[in-house]
């Protein structure tokens, strides 16, 4: 069925900048269409800010010929809204579909775009590239291969200075959890519960995710532990998180810095790290995971800096600094899976791994490395690179490619060139912000949590139980949101969390237009409750 807000008078739909006019439907009723106006709060539908970018007409298969593809030749992948969305092209925040209709793109295919969609300076690169040289493998050399690994490099600390570059993160989990065992000897890897670290054979014994797990025997050796989530965990409080917001949780622990810059901010956070007492209940649980679950020995310990899928879930400060220290106790090394967190998305880091104070011995990255082109990277010590080749000649036929490394250079550029990471840190924190004022208008909003341009909006039934909202009410919040011109993503185990991490290069009026969207789709949504 279509939306009722495509039926409505140009001028009172939401602005966009195509130049034709975008596929109606049959036309209802005067009387249909005032009653489709009052149902969705036509007064509270925010003003979308200008966009200076004229879309191309769409001119490929029509929508219902899509559908009918979809269902009979592709694989049944997760897909978003009753009616899905036929995008047709992209500008930097912005989406639009096959009718010209624009929207406000905050979840940046699935927190990959980090730049902006088709970016000029990064088409540019691409396409001089595309007429140079495609693909050579990595059995010969070609510039854009080695000036990607050197700024790469350089953006990292000592010992992380080795590269292999792989397509997905996927892929550069499974090398990951190749390295830890070549290196260590053991096989045991532990994760957390509502981990994602991929859906490939080996990975998908790291994930986490109920949906992502299979009935069937998976990868071997791989544990999970407690989540040290300290909103929906058993222990949590009112100053654990390194976040501008905490918890509506209260505990007794004394608040500690949630900010500052360079070395100041470090030494702040280490003095304050052993006052939470929430870590102190995690860790314990983590130490029984290794007590109970794994042998004397293990390969390793994967984390995300800040849990993605699961709905961006933030861990205890000081919880990864101390799990790092008794992983290595055990002959293991420590993961950073910076796939989602990574390349200045956090703000006030470039890696999401700095922002706990502590150093990993692999880094795994993708998503907003190529900023949507495939392409991913494992990082990791001179030492455990030796061990791999010990066990294994590693080679990939497309990593590394020529048009993938062109374009991770440009990316790199632009994030530099821009300030974007600096941008992260300032939009970002202004946005958390303002939708953490959310919580105190509407019992629903249990959590609002996040760093930088990672932002999470964890839906209850009430404050109190802090149980999930209703799968079904979550999803009618969402296609609100997108009929109002706001694209935002969902996470958490019962999809109750919804996940907003838009291209770094969003300003402050996006802001305000995002959260008086998400403002007007609550409220539509509690007047269907009052009903």
């Amino acid at each position: 069925m279509t939306p009722a807000w495509r039926h409505l008078p140009r001028a009172l739909r939401l602005e966009t900048s195509s130049p034709w006019t975008p596929k109606t439907c049959p036309s209802l009723s005067l009387g249909a269409f005032w009653r489709s106006v009052t149902k969705l709060g036509l007064h509270t539908k925010p003003r979308m800010p200008p966009c200076d970018f004229t879309p191309e007409r769409y001119q490929s298969m029509p929508y219902s010929r899509v559908l009918e593809v979809y269902r009979e030749h592709l694989s049944p992948e997760l897909v978003y809204f009753p009616e899905p969305l036929l995008l047709h092209q992209g500008h930097m925040q912005w989406l639009f579909d096959h009718e010209g209709n624009r929207y406000l793109d905050f979840f940046s295919g699935i927190v990959t775009v980090s730049v902006g969609h088709c970016h000029p300076k990064v088409n540019a690169v691409a396409q001089k590239q595309l007429g140079r040289l495609w693909h050579t493998s990595a059995l010969f050399f070609h510039p854009p291969i080695h000036e990607y690994a050197e700024k790469l490099s350089a953006l990292l600390p000592d010992p992380l200075k080795v590269i292999f570059l792989v397509n997905s993160g996927s892929e550069a989990n499974d090398l990951a959890m190749l390295m830890a065992r070549a290196h260590s000897k053991n096989t045991d890897i532990i994760s957390f519960r509502g981990a994602y670290h991929g859906c490939s054979p080996y990975t998908i014994g790291l994930s986490n995710v109920g949906q992502f797990k299979m009935t069937l025997p998976g990868a071997v050796g791989c544990q999970s532990t407690m989540c040290p989530d300290v909103f929906r965990g058993p222990w949590g409080g009112s100053h654990c998180r390194d976040s501008p917001v905490q918890t509506i949780r209260k505990c007794s622990c004394a608040p500690g810095p949630t900010g500052g810059e360079g070395g100041t901010w470090f030494l702040c956070w280490l003095l304050s790290a052993d006052c939470c007492h929430a870590e102190d209940q995690y860790i314990e649980q983590f130490k029984d995971t290794l007590s109970t679950c794994v042998g004397k020995s293990i390969a390793g310990f994967f984390a995300e800096p800040i849990q993605g899928v699961n709905g961006f879930v933030q861990y205890p400060k000081g919880f990864l600094k101390e799990a790092f220290q008794l992983v290595r106790e055990r002959g293991g090394v420590c993961i950073a899976d910076e796939v989602q967190t990574g390349f200045g998305r956090l703000g006030s880091h470039f890696w999401g791994f700095q922002t706990h104070g502590v150093l990993p011995d692999i880094v795994t990255m993708a998503k907003g490395i190529g900023n949507g082109f495939p392409m991913a990277a494992v990082v990791t010590t001179p030492e455990i690179a030796k061990s791999l080749a010990k066990c294994v000649l590693h080679f990939n036929t497309f990593g590394g490619n020529p048009m993938a490394c062109a374009i991770g250079s440009a990316v790199l550029e632009v994030i530099k060139e821009e300030k974007l990471q600096e941008n992260s840190q300032e939009v970002g924190t202004y946005l958390l912000l303002k939708l953490a004022k959310l919580q105190d208008e509407f019992e629903i909003i249990g959590d609002v949590r996040g760093k930088g341009l990672m932002i999470g909006i964890e839906m209850v039934k009430d404050k109190t139980s802090r149980q999930p909202l209703p799968r079904e009410e979550v999803s009618q919040i969402h296609e609100d949101c997108r009929q109002m011109g706001l694209i935002v993503g969902r996470g958490g185990l019962f999809s109750q969390t919804f996940r907003i991490a838009p291209s770094l290069c969003i300003t402050k009026p996006e802001a305000d237009f995002a959260v008086d969207v998400f403002r007007a789709a609550v409220t539509q949504h509690m007047e269907r409750r009052a009903k």
